[in-house]
């Protein structure tokens, strides 16, 4: 009888049985890789908790485009072996040529280093007049992520001239809750504001965008004007409005206590999942503070501008959260704009289409360019 042979096999330490004898058997259903192992909530990308604790001080730097999570295409690139973007403290991504930057600005006023913000502005402006600003702010399930994914986003707006660019910071749900995070967002507004002169930016176009858990504070930057609970007294700045002219909102989320009643990869009514931790306990045993953190409650004639973009097939932040808001903001008379991505997950699939709404939206709401956007859809990577 031959001796049967053992072999590890990756990370994880997974056995593999191999015996010439046994060829033309069944063979055992394939163990999962790593990525899946770790994937502990099913939701198809990986948040720096789930990850083993040795390798928690790379999340960051394999983290590449900055949103708080790493994608399944991320962990490959490191498995190949290539080099991740830098992108964490101290590995901030590389600025484009043609764009200078102004890390690290402190909204608050008391040096918190989540409370900061950066900006981009162009070496040689196209005009002479003050630049509308795109303010991004970042996603990773408000527990998650950082200000400097949002440079990537930002630079290439920033690179012709036409725009200044910032990149929001804001506390984590483990530092602060709910409504913590909207108040960090309005007194960065505040600050551009206030610093409009200075740096030669028009505070009256100012347009958000942001994804995910960026996403839904940039919605409620959008339909949140004027609401003194939401708006804080953070900062020195809080004469200023915390107005914007414009949202750009990338799958996020709009109704706390509806985010379970549709297809998902994890149980958002659970404890522990994002929305329970951003709130302070689970979702459906505070529906007072679940309704204040979601945009949809919140709409009103005067508020701003929507695009939105979401994907179909979103595991995480379901569909129907953005096909609903955007049917509350119509009805209300806002301006909004649906474009859903067939077969698009959360944030996958997302292609040249969906970059040239965003622009097209932009350059039409802050420029007075072009036709603008309309409702629509496109195929995942077209």
């Amino acid at each position: 009888m031959k001796t049967v042979s053992l072999r590890l096999v990756g990370l994880l330490g997974f056995l593999a049985l191999t015996h010439p004898a046994d060829a033309q058997q069944p063979q055992p259903a394939r163990p999962p890789s790593r990525f899946d192992a770790w994937d502990t909530n099913k939701d198809g990308k990986l948040a720096k908790d789930e990850l083993p604790a040795a390798l928690r001080k790379n999340f960051e730097r394999v983290d590449t485009d900055g949103d708080g999570y790493v994608s399944r295409e991320e962990d490959a690139a490191v498995g190949r072996g290539r080099q991740p973007r830098p992108t964490s403290a101290g590995r901030q991504a590389p600025v484009p040529d043609g764009v200078k930057k102004v890390a690290d600005l402190d909204y608050a006023g008391n040096d918190n280093p989540r409370q900061k913000l950066d900006l981009y502005l162009p070496e040689k402006p196209a005009t002479e007049e003050a630049l509308p600003v795109i303010a991004f702010v970042h996603g990773g399930g408000w527990r998650n992520g950082d200000k400097n994914g949002g440079g990537g986003r930002v630079t290439p707006f920033v690179a012709t001239g036409r725009y200044a660019g910032v990149s929001i910071g804001y506390r984590l749900s483990d530092e602060a809750r709910w409504p913590a995070q909207i108040r960090d967002c309005k007194a960065a507004i505040r600050w551009i504001r206030a610093h409009a002169a200075e740096y030669r930016l028009d505070p009256d176009r100012i347009a958000v965008w942001g994804s995910s858990a960026g996403g839904h504070l940039v919605a409620m930057l959008g339909v949140s004007r004027g609401i003194a609970d939401l708006e804080g007294d953070i900062g020195p700045n809080t004469a200023e409005s915390s107005q914007v002219a414009c949202v750009v909102d990338y799958y996020g989320p709009t109704e706390m206590l509806t985010m379970g009643d549709h297809d998902s990869s994890f149980d958002h009514n659970a404890p522990n999942s994002p929305e329970s931790k951003l709130l302070g306990g689970a979702v459906q045993e505070n529906p007072e503070k679940a309704k204040s953190a979601s945009p949809i409650e919140h709409v009103s004639a005067d508020d701003a501008p929507f695009l939105i973009v979401h994907g179909d097939q979103d595991k995480v932040v379901p569909y129907p959260q953005s096909a609903d808001f955007e049917k509350k903001l119509e009805s209300a008379g806002v301006p909004a704009v649906l474009i859903r991505v067939e077969g698009g997950g959360h944030g996958q699939g997302f292609g040249p289409a969906t970059g040239e709404a965003v622009k097209s939206f932009l350059a039409r709401q802050l420029l007075g360019e072009g036709d603008g956007v309309a409702d629509g859809a496109v195929k995942a990577g077209e």
